[in-house]
């Protein structure tokens, strides 16, 4: 399945002439820790599949949907038999998109769509994804314009059950569910662009106009995670892209992001990719 790989990074080779890669996979084969610049969605269709994504170990079953947001490191392990739809498409020109944008980093690192968690959406979610197979194989003209409409649509579904159950939970709120998805939005794309300064909970909340207690729980319940640790997520993907950089020393990387120190750069580095800044950039330039 990985055509190319340097060290820790895949470089996805798209269908000619085209901005997308899928797999109707079967094969018996593990793929070592890598990642890419490439959004990706897994479906098991037959068995089970187990990866292990940003350090935590997951056991998908048939028809669970995991989509692996843009830099998050993965492994994985087949089953001796077995079939999983594999789909790789490029998102960097839907990026443009405010809302496309902003979903990508609030579903970061990874997010997976099943019955019991998402089951709002989650029949119209896997009838997508099958849609899209069947359109790719079948490979006919502006099938490629197809099956972007077809993962428009699933990120839009994904996007609005946000709306719907993370953003709000009570009656009150419910009725202002558009408006709360606007400001965390602000949000977030806000923290994306200065995660590397010194952040406080306190100025972000007042930034934007709810109170601190308020501003932490709607927070977490958009983003399923801390405030903090989302800056220290959005500041080590940063991070990786300076790593890449052998003239950046690891302490100036550390610096460069936001860190006050290099052993807190470390330590946070090694919670959130499993591995030391130092390995990691080993890691991406094996085999280079």
């Amino acid at each position: 399945m990985i055509e190319t790989l340097n060290g820790l990074v895949e470089t996805v080779n798209f269908k000619h002439s085209t901005s997308i890669k899928l797999y109707d996979n079967d094969e018996y084969e593990d793929y070592p820790p890598h990642w890419h610049a490439a959004i990706e969605i897994i479906m098991p269709t037959d068995n089970l599949y187990f990866l292990n994504c940003a350090g935590d170990d997951i056991v998908l079953r048939e028809g669970d949907i995991i989509i692996i947001c843009p830099g998050c490191i993965h492994s994985i392990k087949a089953p001796e038999a077995g079939k999983r739809i594999i789909f790789q498409p490029d998102t960097t020109e839907l990026r443009f998109m405010h809302e496309v944008e902003s979903l990508i980093n609030i579903m970061s690192p990874y997010i997976i769509v099943t019955p019991e968690d998402y089951p709002c959406i989650y029949e119209h979610a896997k009838s997508l994804l099958l849609e899209i197979n069947t359109i790719y194989k079948e490979n006919y003209s502006f099938s490629e314009v197809d099956i972007f409409c077809k993962l428009l649509d699933f990120l839009s579904c994904i996007g609005k059950n946000y709306v719907n159950t993370r953003s709000v939970d009570d009656t009150l709120d419910h009725s202002r569910g558009d408006e709360y998805f606007g400001k965390f939005i602000e949000i977030c794309d806000y923290l994306q662009e200065h995660c590397s300064e010194d952040l406080s909970l306190d100025d972000i909340a007042n930034r934007s106009g709810f109170s601190k207690f308020y501003f932490s729980r709607r927070f977490k319940q958009f983003t399923n995670v801390s405030f903090y640790k989302y800056v220290n997520q959005k500041r080590i993907a940063k991070a990786e892209s300076f790593l890449t950089d052998p003239s950046n020393s690891v302490t100036d990387v550390a610096l460069s992001c936001g860190f006050p120190s290099l052993s807190s750069f470390i330590r946070m580095f090694k919670i959130i990719k499993g591995c030391t800044p130092t390995e990691f950039r080993n890691m991406y330039w094996c085999g280079k």
